[in-house]
């Protein structure tokens, strides 16, 4: 496997030779998450964390309320914990769906997909050190559609002319899948903040 910075700027640089090299490596689920995923998928959850504390700080210098720090921490730390189970949550679907869509694969084929395409979305984590730029991740997200899009023929072995119903279905399933883990998360957050004020 290559090493994280490689993979990172080839995978965003690069994709189209990039993804036959990966279709090509071996490795487990072990090494992808903790030489790819974990330290990715922290970006996000470490800028979202400051960009908070900065917000909140600016809210209640105005007068306007704010969260605690443990409260700020605890949100950070559910929504980390929750991509990463997210990743393996939508490698489970892409491995289930992908016989329906003439494809194959193993659990880590749909795993490197899910990681792979993921890449400018975590990357583009950073922005949350300002909230307000954190609109800008959509971009991001388009863009991670589209490696998947490029990555399916590779390593799920789909046809050419089920890749764009394949990536659709899964990305649908996927976001609903987010939903809910995201709501989870809030209920369990924001339950815990009410039970504190009262």
């Amino acid at each position: 496997m290559a090493n994280l910075q490689t993979r990172v700027v080839n995978i965003l640089k690069s994709p189209k030779t990039e993804w036959p090299a990966i279709a090509a490596e071996s490795t487990d689920i072990g090494r992808l998450y903790s030489g790819y995923i974990i330290p990715l998928a922290a970006i996000p959850a470490v800028a979202g964390f400051i960009g908070m504390m900065w917000l909140t700080g600016a809210l209640a210098t105005a007068g306007l309320g704010s969260r605690s720090l443990m409260w700020t921490l605890s949100f950070a730390i559910g929504g980390y914990v929750l991509g990463l189970v997210g990743a393996y949550i939508a490698a489970v679907v892409i491995e289930w769906l992908a016989p329906k869509f003439k494809s194959s694969g193993s659990r880590v084929d749909a795993l490197k997909v899910v990681a792979y395409s993921f890449t400018p979305v975590w990357v583009a984590g950073v922005l949350q050190l300002v909230p307000m730029l954190g609109i800008l991740g959509i971009f991001a997200a388009i863009y991670a559609i589209y490696l998947c899009y490029l990555g399916l023929p590779h390593v799920m072995k789909t046809p050419q002319d089920q890749v764009v119903i394949f990536m659709i279905v899964s990305a649908v399933v996927i976001v609903v899948i987010q939903i809910v883990l995201g709501s989870i998360l809030g209920a369990i957050l924001l339950g815990g903040a009410m039970t504190t004020v009262g």
